[in-house]
C-alpha cells in the first residue's frame, strides 16, 4: 500500500503503516484539505487487516503546529471541518491496529489532538506541546475529551484554559507522553519501540487495546461484560493456539 493525498502521505512495509502529515512548508498545519485527507487514510487503515501497527508523524520541522492561522481569519477554515477531522482521529483510535505518533518540533491544537487519539506518544525532549484553541476564542476539538483521560482533570482543565505549552519532558512527566527519544535518532529508536510492541500485537493484544480504551466509558457490570466477550475471542483464537504452543516448545510465538 502506498498513497499519497494533497496533505498526507502513507506507506505499508510488512504490517507496518507510516502516515506522514505532509505540510512541512506550513509546520504541517491542520486544513479543510488535511481533515479530509486524515478521514480518507483513517478509513483506509482501518480496512487493511494486515496492518497492525501505524506510526504517524510530521514531515520537515514538527509533527503539526495545529490549525492554519494564515487560513482561519480568512473564514477558509470553518466548522464543517470539525466532522471529518473528528471522525478520521475517532478511527485511528478504535481501529484493530496500535497507533504511535513519534512527536518533534510542535504538537499544538490539532496536533496534540491527533497524538491524543493515537495509542502510544513517543516524543522529543525539546518538542512544544499545548492545546491553544483558547486564542482563537474556540475549543480543542475533542481534545477537551482525551486529555482529561492521561493526564487528569486539573491538569487537563488548567492546560485548556491557559493554552501554554509543555515540552518533551514535563508531557512524560505528567504521563501525556510515553516514551522519550533523542532528536537525532527517533527514528532509530522508534524502530525499537516499535519492535518491543509489535512483539505482543496478537489478537489478544489487539483486544486488550480495545479494552483498555473502554476503561472510563463503562461501569463495573458493562465493562465485565465487554471482557467477557474480547477474552472468549482472544482465547479461542489461533494467536491463543500459537501462545500456548510457544510455551511448550519454549520459543518465541509468531502471531498470525
Amino acid at each position: 500500500m502506498e498513497a499519497e493525498l494533497d496533505t498526507v502521505k502513507v506507506e505499508k512495509d510488512g504490517r507496518i503503516a507510516t502516515v506522514t502529515l505532509n505540510r512541512p512548508e506550513r509546520l504541517n498545519a491542520n486544513s479543510h484539505e488535511m481533515a479530509r485527507d486524515l478521514d480518507a487514510v483513517s478509513q483506509l487503515l482501518d480496512g487493511d487487516k494486515d496492518v497492525r501497527l501505524v506510526v504517524i508523524e510530521g514531515a520537515g520541522r514538527a509533527f503539526s503546529a495545529g490549525i492554519d492561522l494564515k487560513e482561519l481569519p480568512k473564514d477558509n477554515i470553518d466548522i464543517e471541518m470539525m466532522p471529518p477531522w473528528e471522525n478520521g482521529l475517532r478511527r485511528f483510535e478504535t481501529m484493530d491496529a496500535l497507533v504511535i505518533s513519534l512527536i518533534h518540533g510542535y504538537a499544538i491544537g490539532g496536533g496534540l489532538q491527533i497524538a491524543l487519539a493515537s495509542d502510544i506518544r513517543v516524543c522529543t525532549p525539546d518538542a512544544e506541546l499545548g492545546l491553544t484553541a483558547i486564542e482563537e476564542s474556540i475549543l480543542p476539538g475533542l481534545g477537551t475529551w482525551r486529555l482529561p483521560r492521561y493526564i487528569g482533570l486539573g491538569r487537563a482543565m488548567k492546560m485548556n484554559t491557559l493554552g501554554n505549552h509543555i515540552d518533551g519532558e514535563e508531557a512524560r512527566r505528567i504521563g501525556l507522553v510515553d516514551h522519550l527519544v533523542d532528536e537525532e535518532t527517533r527514528h532509530e529508536e522508534l524502530d525499537e519501540i516499535i519492535e518491543d510492541y509489535m512483539a505482543g500485537n496478537s489478537l489478544g493484544g489487539r483486544n486488550t487495546k480495545h479494552a483498555t480504551n473502554a476503561a472510563f466509558d463503562h461501569n463495573y457490570e458493562e465493562f465485565m461484560d465487554l471482557y467477557m466477550k474480547l477474552q472468549r475471542e482472544s482465547m479461542s483464537s489461533e494467536d491463543f493456539e500459537e501462545a500456548m504452543a510457544a510455551l511448550r516448545e519454549d520459543r518465541e510465538p509468531e502471531w498470525v
